[in-house]
């Protein structure tokens, strides 16, 4: 009978090694600083910002931290930054850009979804994934239009030196 707890205990303990073995020893391909490509912008080029960059960073014990700059068609440069946690819990974010709380997970390392709240009121949902070969970064922005349908769009960022 110890023969076969011992082989039965090494069975179940297999899947659980294998899994440790093949966690990522590298970081996220998430981790960078990004640039939008304006032009690809779905909006009227006078209303498209003059640009926009994103960094993403691990901030470790499960948090990711994210800086965000806008520089509207006008020059005004607005900010956001947040250090959440991966797991869904929701927390605040600073700066001037139109959300003050947010959510994030990360179902794989090259798979962030982040939900933004402004003061109550949900304001869109982002899916952010990155090429296989790690240079292009693909937004998917679901929200409501003012008159209630649901508008999906997608951006691309280029991965800055």
């Amino acid at each position: 009978m110890n023969r076969f707890s011992a082989i039965l205990a090494a069975v179940i303990a297999l899947p659980a090694l294998s899994a440790h073995a093949a966690s990522p020893a590298s970081p996220s391909p998430l981790v960078g600083r990004w640039a939008i490509d304006v032009a690809t912008l779905p909006i009227p080029p006078e209303s498209r910002p003059k640009a926009v960059t994103m960094e993403f960073n691990d901030a470790g014990n499960g948090s990711w931290k994210t800086d965000v700059e806008i520089t509207d068609p006008k020059g005004n440069v607005m900010h956001a930054h947040s250090t959440l946690a991966t797991d869904g819990t929701p927390g605040p974010v600073n700066g001037e850009y139109g959300a003050n709380e947010a959510a994030l997970k990360m179902p794989t390392p090259d798979v962030l979804v982040l939900q933004l709240v402004d003061h109550g009121t949900p304001a869109s949902t982002r899916i952010y994934t990155v090429s296989a070969d790690g240079k292009v970064l693909t937004e998917t922005k679901a929200f409501f239009s003012r008159a209630g349908k649901p508008i999906l769009q997608t951006s691309t960022f280029q991965r800055m030196p």
